[in-house]
């Protein structure tokens, strides 16, 4: 079989503290004196059910990693590491996702901190052969005021090239907030020509997807896995061309399916979906971009040709520039034919 670490691809769903390599976290940590739940730190994938207790245990772990990035130089890092591990996937295209407002106490506000991620980016992109663009979330336990201010923010760095920021996203537990407060941040987003990328339809079902698709016209959804209990639904997402990133180690990890045999990959595809496989974090979930080719491969079934139109589907769901797109794909061709 085609080594599947050597498949050009793009990575379009991974969040910035949940790409932190383990070892990495374990070093802030000390940096720092803060002390780490052991969850973090073992070689074991989070497992926890999928209800708000689960989600409470996730956040809290995730909480903690976060409150351990206190630096430019801890931002840079994760940057430029998470760009160097895509890079040894076969990864040509890293979106990576951020939310500023934890990080901007330590470098003096919001904007400071988007741009020191913006800046390791662009030298991350150089360092590692690249292409590392930046999707800017709000989240939903906030105020949709503060996603304006963020969108705004997005706004100002919109751009296609490394470096520069390609999308806007709403992100955090689906049950909390009203979909529809937000619509005014994504269309301010959408008036810059950032992509709309907000997750939906993971922990909660078809109704959800319906609601993020009324409010916040998104490009692409984070998950959107749960469309396939609707067929009227899924119709809808593949005939807009809205296309889905999905995460299926994330899936089992937050207990929405009891094992990766039951995330509905085959049928999204079957149905037309536009697929995008993405780690999401994989400081938690214990599994990176290719892991995710390989459940599609080992457990899915996926031939070297499906797993092709896969990463195929990835690239040009992506924000990435036409040179960019045109070259990966031909690497595609080229893996293929080896």
């Amino acid at each position: 079989m085609r080594d599947l670490a050597t498949l050009p691809k793009a990575h379009l769903h991974l969040h910035f503290t949940g790409s932190m390599r383990v070892s990495t976290l374990a070093d802030l940590a000390e940096a720092h004196g803060l002390h780490l739940p052991d969850a973090l730190l073992d070689d074991d994938p989070l497992q926890v059910p999928a209800d708000e207790r689960g989600w409470f245990r996730f956040q809290r772990l995730y909480d903690a990693a976060r409150a351990c990035v206190r630096s430019e130089a801890d931002m840079r890092r994760i940057v430029d590491e998470a760009a160097c591990d895509d890079a040894a996937e076969g990864s040509g295209r890293l979106e990576i996702q951020v939310d500023p407002t934890s990080y901007a106490p330590f470098v003096g506000g919001l904007t400071p901190a988007l741009e020191i991620v913006l800046d390791a980016a662009r030298q991350a992109s150089a360092a590692h052969r690249i292409d590392v663009g930046v999707i800017v979330a709000a989240s939903r336990l906030r105020h949709p005021l503060d996603a304006r201010i963020l969108a705004r923010l997005a706004a100002h760095h919109a751009g296609d090239g490394p470096g520069q920021v390609v999308g806007f996203g709403l992100s955090n537990d689906e049950r909390r907030g009203e979909t529809a407060e937000f619509a005014h941040a994504f269309g301010i987003a959408r008036d810059a020509g950032l992509a709309s990328v907000p997750h939906g339809g993971e922990l909660l079902g078809p109704a959800h997807v319906e609601d993020v698709l009324d409010h916040l016209r998104p490009d692409r959804l984070g998950h959107g896995v749960r469309s396939a209990e609707d067929p009227r639904v899924l119709d809808r997402v593949v005939s807009s061309g809205i296309a889905l990133e999905l995460c299926p180690a994330s899936n089992v990890s937050l207990g929405v399916y009891r094992s990766a045999a039951d995330v509905p990959l085959r049928a999204l595809v079957d149905a037309g979906a536009s697929i995008a496989l993405g780690a999401d974090d994989p400081l938690l979930f214990r599994s990176r971009l290719v892991d995710q080719y390989t459940i599609a491969r080992e457990v899915h079934g996926f031939s070297d040709e499906e797993l092709a139109s896969l990463a195929r589907s990835s690239i040009h769901a992506s924000r990435a520039s036409d040179a960019v797109k045109t070259t990966l794909l031909a690497g595609v061709d080229a893996w293929l034919e080896s």
